[in-house]
């Protein structure tokens, strides 16, 4: 061997790569720390990530995010990515998907956004994703279903939605799905479901419906007819069992044993008092429009006429809803509470309340008129301070008393009528006992008691009287009144209550009497 070889050996064996790991395949270029990159795939799953991590190979046809944090995709993150077969995103964070969000993954075949914590799905959250074949979404918090949700997915084949808490799916929320095959709506808060909803699933072959707490109402009429006549055969033995969870009289029977008549609704009617109202310029007013029917009905308000030209538009909000402005409506179920704040010349029209429900629907108009004579400041709705434990009262007058119903106020004034006949009834009792004190007492001085003023020396015990005053205390006073012996035959000693000059044994008038008062 050459001078130097063995130096020269160590030397490159220290430059050369170490083996890969047994079991493990070599670390591509290129890939994320802490990924695993082998052929089309990369694996970066359960390593806590907030984020897309960069540096993914641009070719990579399979990606592996699942058991993160990733709360949000950041616009561009996954924009190198235009070969992408494959995206598990599931057990992560994501509260949100943005408008666009895959676009630039033409290619996706399967998504999986199972168990995030997504609340709604914006429109357009699935544009670009034409070739989507399957999408997980169960295990989420998704409670409403709004119209073209899945516009953008007209090949998809598997929709899972299963255990979210969806109350509303609306009748285009499923439209574009004609190849739909699989459509997973179980474990949900589905209470009904329109015809419509399910209408463009043209391909459909599963579906899933259980565990949802059916409203079995006239609404579901079709549902029960159309599963006897042929959608039986979408639905395996355990999904047919639709069981009811009202009303009461029909909870836990099956969609399918129970009559079509035992399945009805009640036309809802509305209630607005007054129907006209004026108010002044800057001040509140809540108007309620109160409805009822089964199953409840969802309340509506509208502004009939559009604002003139030129005329600021007027806003008004249901309480605790999203605003209304002229035109348009907004609804609310039960009972809805058209609040108008600071009151404008623009306000002032027509309004009309609807109720509506799978019986029908009821309308109630309603004007308000707009005192422009008198502006006065904006009053508020209530007091500014109450005192704790008490709620504060309409006072009459004011816009929220008048905007009270008939019956609430005739009970208001009711009360305040008997209040002021209790107090009238109080004082003439009061003055009817002093009447009576005044005529019990006798004529002036008799029964008055007298004290010893012990200047004249000492006296009998004829004389000594035991007395209780009104509050019951006891006294012992001389009474003057009295012979000074009790049986009236003896004469009173020469040094008792006799004054210079008198004849003994006479009963002499007493001297200077004292009045007692307790």
């Amino acid at each position: 061997m050459a001078p130097g070889g063995p130096a020269l050996l160590l030397l490159l064996l220290l430059l050369l790569p170490p083996p890969p790991l047994p079991g493990l395949p070599p670390r591509a270029a290129g890939c994320p720390v802490a990924c695993r990159c082998y052929s089309a795939t990369v694996e970066c799953g359960a390593l806590r990530l907030r984020v897309v991590p960069l540096g993914i190979p641009p070719g990579t046809q399979t990606l592996f995010l699942q058991d993160n944090n990733i709360a949000r995709l950041e616009p561009g993150a996954l924009a190198p990515l235009a070969a992408l077969r494959r995206l598990y995103l599931h057990n992560n964070s994501l509260r949100a998907l943005e408008a666009g969000a895959f676009r630039a993954q033409p290619r996706l075949l399967e998504l999986a956004l199972t168990s995030n914590r997504l609340r709604g799905l914006r429109s357009g959250a699935f544009a670009g994703l034409a070739q989507l074949r399957v999408l997980y979404l169960a295990g989420n918090q998704l409670a409403r279903l709004l119209d073209f949700t899945f516009l953008h997915l007209p090949r998809l084949q598997e929709l899972h939605l299963q255990e979210n808490s969806i109350e509303l799916l609306e009748d285009q929320a499923l439209a574009g799905l004609s190849s739909l095959a699989l459509l997973d709506l179980s474990r949900n808060q589905l209470g009904t479901i329109s015809r419509e909803a399910l209408q463009p699933l043209a391909s459909l072959q599963v579906l899933r419906l259980t565990e949802n707490p059916w409203r079995c109402d006239c609404a579901l009429h079709w549902l029960g007819a159309w599963i006897k006549e042929g959608g039986q055969r979408l639905l395996s033995s355990r999904d047919r069992k639709i069981m009811c969870a009202e009303p009461p009289r029909l909870a836990l029977q099956s969609l399918l044993d129970i009559s079509h008549s035992s399945l009805i609704c009640i036309p809802p009617s509305v209630h607005v008092q007054p129907l006209e109202l004026t108010a002044n310029l800057g001040e509140d007013l809540r108007v309620a429009c109160q409805a009822s029917g089964y199953p409840q009905p969802l309340v509506t308000w509208r502004k009939v006429h559009q604002p003139r030209e030129g005329r600021p538009r007027a806003q008004a909000q249901l309480e605790g809803g999203a605003p209304v402005l002229d035109g348009h409506s907004a609804s609310d179920t039960g009972s809805g509470m058209l609040f108008l704040s600071n009151i404008t010349l623009a306000h002032a029209g027509k309004y009309e309340c609807e109720a509506s429900n799978a019986g029908g629907a009821a309308r109630v108009p309603f004007r308000l008129l707009v005192n422009a004579s008198r502006q006065q400041p904006a009053r508020p709705l209530l007091p500014a301070a109450a005192p704790a434990g008490r709620e504060p009262q309409p006072v009459a007058g004011s816009m929220a008393f008048r905007a009270l119903g008939l019956a609430t106020q005739t009970a208001i004034a009711a009360a305040i009528a008997l209040l002021a006949l209790t107090a009238v009834l109080l004082a003439a009792m009061i003055c009817r006992r002093r009447r009576r004190r005044k005529k019990a007492r006798g004529p002036p001085g008799e029964g008055a008691l007298f004290v010893n003023n012990y200047l004249d020396g000492p006296c009998t015990f004829a004389q000594l009287e035991e007395l209780r005053d009104e509050r019951g205390h006891e006294m012992f006073v001389i009474n003057r009144s009295k012979p000074l012996f009790a049986d009236g035959s003896a004469e009173a000693p020469a040094d008792c209550d006799q004054a210079e000059g008198a004849t003994p044994g006479l009963r002499v008038p007493p001297p200077v009497a004292y009045e007692i008062h307790c």
